[in-house]
């Protein structure tokens, strides 16, 4: 049975779209695939299927794919142990900020202002891989500063800099990759569906 929220259904597609789209995030994060190496970082696509969820169903599939992503890093924080951690245990961290990717990614989309569908989904793509890098990053910074210090070998003072210095290069160069992986795959399914 379908339920309607606010003018949309949620109903079975939503959910296999969930399921679907959550199975891809954490195939991406189980097996490294959800990372790409670049020059100076590690840019990551672990978002991208809550990204491509959110624009194509809405912030309420999009915030639950991001809900189950958040899950995962926390599972994984505890079986495959990494620097960060200790930070990434703790769902302010891990969780919220990927949530809030799908409800920020669907309403930058909607932009009233912007027609064009490419530039449109392109928006939501960077909005979207920028709330993860600022969400995740701006936690870290205000819970963990003195730890994360330790952690990276430098002055409590200087945490703010280096998580800085790791959102400008982190930040831009997955927004990036965002926008390139993220509108042709949203702009094929947009056509598949309208010939179904």
């Amino acid at each position: 049975m379908e339920k309607i929220i606010g003018k949309k259904k949620f109903g079975a597609r939503q959910i296999a779209v969930i399921g679907m789209l959550s199975a891809i995030t954490i195939v991406l994060g189980s097996t490294g695939l959800g990372f790409i190496p670049l020059p100076m970082a590690k840019a990551t696509i672990m978002h991208m299927p809550v990204i491509i969820g959110a624009i194509l169903e809405g912030p309420i599939v999009g915030a639950a794919i991001g809900l189950i992503f958040g899950i995962f890093s926390i599972i994984q924080s505890f079986t495959s142990p990494a620097l960060l951690s200790f930070a990434f245990i703790n769902p302010l961290v891990s969780v919220l900020p990927r949530i809030l990717i799908g409800i920020t990614a669907y309403y930058s989309y909607r932009a009233p202002f912007v027609k064009n569908e490419i530039a449109k989904t392109g928006i939501g793509a960077a909005v979207g891989s920028l709330t993860n890098t600022v969400g995740v990053l701006g936690m870290i910074y205000l819970l963990y500063a003195g730890q994360y210090a330790e952690k990276m070998g430098i002055e409590r003072g200087a945490a703010a800099g280096a998580i800085f210095g790791v959102a400008i290069t982190n930040g831009i160069l997955e927004a990036i990759v965002a926008v390139v992986i993220t509108v042709p795959i949203v702009m094929t399914i947009r056509k598949i569906v309208k010939k179904a």
